[in-house]
């Protein structure tokens, strides 16, 4: 049978094609739908009862019992406990974001321009961001930073004749912000380096080359060269900085907090409402409330970030 005389393959029936459909779909929640259950059970449900929990009182219980209104919100919003924690949070993130920032892209420059042994480097940088928050907070605490004369920084203090200092224990000077934002600095420089190691890779390195023809070096390359095709990493990072900032509470909690109290000062947003939600008086309608404002200042400071970012470009 010649090609020509061969029949022609029929296209599949469209019961055939509806079959197919069908048989994908099922496959596709085989695989998706147990993720999505968790996803809605354990995320989107907390969210929307959380919502619906701050119109109400609830003490002691998740159950929404007498309808408040916004009565909760005013509450919070006139809490100078809990404005103050918001102050807490623009201190920490003043300190922060651009320490992080700035020390995370020092790092990657400096790895991106080794000429051997970038992998090792890398790795190592990167490795504390696998570690726990709890953990390393309590080696800064216990180890490090411990307010007797066998911590680590204070034998070093001791080397060069200076007293031990009580590093979480006064408040003039804070000596503990410096606790805070060194071990926050080592759990995350890792992380953000390698967003700017990805960033600095693609840039073409004939730009380089022909900046070096020029006789352009040193700070002028980077400042020209290397900073504005950074500037999409350098927003990201900076968005991710600030919104991390917002949800400190590993590091404050285990490292500020003793056998189940914690100081009056240097309270962030999160350590403030788990004491509200999750302390002796268990209020849940006040805490859900505050929960509701942190989450729209974390979305609204988000907006006007990347308004800010899109009108300066």
């Amino acid at each position: 049978m010649t090609p020509a005389s061969a029949p022609a393959r029929s296209a599949p029936r469209p019961a055939v094609r509806r079959r197919h459909r069908r048989g994908d779909a099922w496959w596709f929640w085989v695989f998706v739908g147990p993720f999505f259950a968790g996803l809605v059970l354990f995320t989107y449900v907390p969210i929307v009862w959380s919502l619906g929990l701050s119109f109400f009182d609830a003490y002691n219980t998740v159950t929404p019992s007498e309808f408040v209104g916004l009565r909760n919100y005013v509450d919070m919003l006139t809490d100078s406990a809990f404005v103050s924690s918001l102050g807490t949070f623009v201190v920490f993130a003043a300190l922060i974001v651009p320490t992080t920032f700035a020390l995370s892209l020092a790092v990657a420059v400096l790895v991106v321009r080794s000429r051997w042994g970038q992998t090792f480097f890398r790795s190592v940088y990167f490795l504390p961001t696998a570690c726990s928050y709890v953990v390393a907070s309590l080696v800064w605490k216990m180890s490090i930073f411990s307010g007797v004369h066998f911590g680590f920084a204070n034998t070093v203090l001791a080397w060069f004749g200076v007293d031990p200092i009580p590093w979480l224990s006064v408040t003039t000077p804070p000596w503990y912000w410096l606790v805070i934002v060194t071990a926050r600095l080592w759990l995350q420089t890792g992380f953000f380096m390698i967003l700017f190691l990805a960033g600095l890779q693609r840039i073409d390195p004939s730009l380089y080359e022909a900046a070096a023809i020029d006789g352009a070096q040193g700070w002028t390359v980077f400042r020209h060269i290397t900073l504005p095709l950074l500037r999409p990493t350098s927003i990201a990072v900076s968005l991710l900085l600030l919104v991390n900032a917002f949800q400190a509470f590993d590091e404050f909690y285990n490292i500020l907090g003793s056998f189940g109290s914690y100081p009056p000062y240097a309270r962030p947003p999160l350590v403030y409402l788990y004491f509200v939600a999750l302390g002796s008086g268990q209020d849940f309608g006040h805490g859900s409330a505050g929960a509701v404002v942190l989450t729209a200042l974390i979305a609204l400071v988000a907006l006007l970030f990347g308004r800010f970012t899109r009108e300066d470009a």
